[in-house]
């Protein structure tokens, strides 16, 4: 299980397994937070604990992140799925470093094709040194 906090520790969340990829988005948010993504499902394989605010971009998702610290926790989808699941993504920059050090990066073209790219072979490791 990975689990990951906040700089103030007031917001968590946790995924169980361990995800075949953390996403690197282009689009105008995720490039300005800084963010790797996890995706799952909520109050399914993850979970988040701890008071958010959130900012809703469009109709499709908010991003969720702590008002004391600022830091970006989560996304988490606005609708439900066919199944009345909500999807929901986790900011694994908030995971301890050697947890998620040897996830493979998927690259995603969200700023002009909504493309996935191919695999560059780098991992999380390389985005932090």
């Amino acid at each position: 299980m990975l689990k990951g906090t906040c700089l103030c520790q007031k917001v968590s969340w946790s995924l169980s397994g361990e995800p075949d990829g953390a996403t690197a988005c282009n689009c105008t948010a995720c490039r300005r937070y800084g963010v790797l993504w996890a995706y799952g499902y909520d109050g399914e394989d993850i979970k988040t604990q701890g008071e958010t605010q959130a900012f809703a971009r469009g109709k499709a998702l908010a991003f969720h992140f702590c008002p004391n610290c600022g830091a970006v926790a989560f996304w988490r989808g606005l609708q439900t799925d066919d199944m009345g699941r909500t999807r929901i993504a986790v900011n694994l920059r908030l995971a301890e470093p050697e947890a998620v050090a040897n996830i493979p990066i998927d690259h995603f073209d969200g700023l002009h094709t909504f493309d996935d790219l191919p695999r560059d072979g780098k991992c999380v490791s390389d985005y932090w040194f």
